[in-house]
């Protein structure tokens, strides 16, 4: 009975140093969410650049002026979108854990996150205005990866292997860029379908 207690009690003081040092209140809800919302705006990409094309013949990539703005609203409505429910889900998660959604944890994922976005997104506007197109979609991978490695160090682990996988995702689209847009279903849709799935079951079911 002293053996079972003591690692008890060895389990309660890992989980309050643990609950002290790392945001543990990321739902696995919010990261679907945001992998169905990315599929939808893949999709609508996909017709924006495609558009009035025969899916049976050779389709090429009609990058206008007015497509990318439309690509670029369609990227921010994918992003807020994305945001707004992921802060509803944690929110609530929070509350059940009796945690606050925005204390000093939190506050470390954030910024430690958006460092590397910032940085990314001002790269890509740059390439944007020097033509290099076909590289956004594989760059926002890259520097989405970072920033999840970034932060992984305030709050689930798990995040890491995520964005370790987004960047070699990345990568694989800077080498093969008519394939960028595969890799960014593939990167923000599917993978966060999955991890959010995984997450659900092992931290919240």
């Amino acid at each position: 009975m002293t053996k079972e207690k003591y690692l008890e009690d060895l389990k309660d003081i890992k989980s309050i140093m643990e609950r002290s040092s790392r945001f543990i209140s990321l739902s696995g809800l919010s990261g679907v969410m945001a992998g169905l919302f990315a599929l939808v705006g893949a999709y609508l990409a996909y017709q924006t650049v495609y558009q009035q094309q025969d899916y049976l013949s050779y389709r090429r990539a009609d990058m206008t002026a007015d497509n990318i703005i439309q690509l670029l609203g369609i990227a921010i409505g994918v992003l807020v979108l994305s945001i707004g429910v992921g802060i509803i889900f944690t929110q609530r998660k929070a509350k059940k854990q009796g945690q606050k959604l925005w204390d000093s944890q939190s506050k470390r994922v954030v910024i430690n996150m958006l460092i590397p976005l910032v940085a990314g997104g001002l790269v890509c506007l740059i390439l944007l205005n020097n033509g290099f197109i076909g590289l956004i979609a594989p760059l926002t991978l890259v520097f989405y990866g970072l920033a999840l490695v970034n932060a992984s160090k305030y709050t689930l682990s798990d995040i890491r292997s995520l964005g370790i996988l987004e960047i070699v995702l990345g990568l694989i689209g800077c080498q093969y860029v008519g394939f960028g847009l595969i890799l960014w279903v593939i990167g923000f849709g599917i993978l966060h379908i999955v991890y959010g799935i995984v997450m659900y079951v092992k931290y919240e079911k």
